[in-house]
């Protein structure tokens, strides 16, 4: 029967399970927003080898590494930038396969322990719109007629 109610890992009460529960939910946030974070750094690379791209490889440019502006040629950095995309984009990659992993784990954890999402105020909202009756609008007429 103990091998039943769970054994020492398992979460015994309601409060217990909905922090795990939340922790994990902040954890897939997590993963969410750094994937967002590092799209926007391979559109800035982007952006770069797409501009340097045509010039003169001869040509001076700037990059900045660690912190410290240095002097280089675009032929000397375009590699670079590239190289730094490509490991950018295998890293997203990454995190999109633990985030995959994380909602399934999610997904089981709901499962298991009967988790229903209460829904926000957008999903509310929606639905309002497929029931009549249920407007909290006021309707005003135009506000400069005067009788």
């Amino acid at each position: 029967m103990a091998k039943a109610e769970g054994d020492g890992k398992e979460p015994m009460n309601e409060q217990a399970v909905a922090n795990i529960y939340g922790a994990m939910r902040a954890e897939i946030n997590q993963i969410y927003s750094k994937i967002t974070e590092l799209e926007m750094e391979v559109s800035e690379h982007s952006l770069v080898i797409n501009a340097i791209k045509p010039l003169d490889p001869s040509r001076r440019c700037y990059r900045m590494i660690g912190g410290v502006l240095v002097e280089r040629t675009i032929k000397e950095v375009l590699p670079a930038v590239q190289r730094n995309k490509e490991g950018i984009e295998e890293v997203i990659n990454r995190l999109n396969e633990a985030l995959e992993k994380k909602k399934k784990e999610v997904a089981e954890f709901e499962a298991k322990y009967k988790i229903r999402i209460k829904k926000t105020d957008g999903e509310m909202k929606d639905e309002s719109g497929k029931k009549e009756g249920n407007a909290q609008g006021v309707l005003v007429g135009p506000a400069s007629v005067s009788e």
